[in-house]
């Protein structure tokens, strides 16, 4: 189905001024309006299937993060290095200060919005949340789909295989340098290696045809795509679901693909026995990382069933 025009915001943040894409489906509807935060290496697109189903009872929203999609996308500064003119931190709280001041700047909400992420996009989403709270415009709710648990954060780090942690120094080293990140990029960034990752992120092989292709690969040609890559690769030592679900006190619902052979469904259960702002998971067998592409037809009557609540 047709996705609504792409637009573009100028965002004034505190590391610079940057175009942000994003698309907006207007409705008749009378529920509270939707952001959708999309996963790594995704856009707005990537939302081809759901935003104007969700349309029918409400308005609707997709942006393109900083460095992916159609939004500029920055060269990027580590850490500890020192700051370069038009550079930037790739990290969640810069996603998180976009997404809440897109909300306050250009959706301006008569209703509390509602947030839903897929993959790193759940992070961000909780972030936002908790931005969005602090100004007094705290969402009604946030729906994670299949939700980043960030196994590589330096705090996870105990529970990698011994190999994986004996090597995890050098590995840091290397993916700072950008000698070696340009060539390893434009690798990832082809149609066949994109086919063999959606081999494994779509079990079910659904909708994983040309069009997914290239919009996965349309960014990724881009100046400056492989600066906001180098940046997200880097992060070791960022927010975590677990503990930024504790300090929410509004509903969180979580939607998962049980097939995801990166999140774990065992982990998303954890979660919801130990977070009381969890009030539901819902389980999709079969269904792997991106629910929302690969089964629609099962994503979208939870999602406007959660949404009109």
């Amino acid at each position: 189905m047709p996705l609504p025009p792409l637009q573009h915001w100028t965002w004034q943040g505190e590391e610079g001024i940057f175009a942000v894409g994003y698309r907006q489906q207007p409705t008749e509807g009378q529920g509270a309006p939707v952001l959708l935060v999309h996963g790594f290496g995704a856009s707005s697109d990537h939302w081809r299937a759901n935003i104007t189903p969700l349309a029918e009872q409400q308005p609707v929203w997709a942006l393109d993060l900083l460095g992916f999609g159609s939004s500029d996308k920055p060269r990027s500064r580590l850490a500890d290095e020192h700051q370069a003119p038009d550079s930037v931190r790739y990290c969640f709280d810069l996603w998180a200060q976009q997404v809440a001041d897109f909300a306050c700047q250009v959706v301006h909400p008569q209703k509390p919005l509602q947030l839903v992420g897929n993959s790193i996009g759940g992070i961000v989403a909780l972030r936002a949340a908790q931005l969005l709270s602090e100004r007094g415009q705290a969402p009604a709710q946030v729906i994670l789909l299949n939700c980043a648990q960030r196994a590589l954060d330096d705090r996870r780090a105990a529970l990698l295989p011994i190999w994986e942690r004996w090597s995890r120094p050098m590995v840091k080293r290397l993916v700072r340098q950008r000698w070696l990140l340009q060539p390893l990029f434009r690798t990832v960034a082809r149609p066949l290696f994109v086919r063999q990752v959606l081999a494994q992120a779509y079990p079910s092989g659904a909708n994983v045809d040309q069009d997914l292709i290239e919009l996965l690969l349309r960014p990724a040609q881009q100046p400056g795509a492989v600066e906001s890559f180098r940046g997200f690769v880097n992060l070791f030592r960022d927010h975590m679901a677990p503990e930024l679900l504790p300090q929410l006190e509004l509903p969180v619902r979580l939607l998962w693909g049980a097939a995801d052979p990166w999140e774990p469904i065992a982990e998303a259960r954890r979660w919801a026995e130990s977070h009381s702002c969890i009030q539901e998971l819902h389980e999709l067998p079969g269904v792997g990382h991106c629910p929302h592409d690969e089964a629609p037809e099962q994503v979208n009557p939870v999602l406007q069933r959660w949404l009109a609540a």
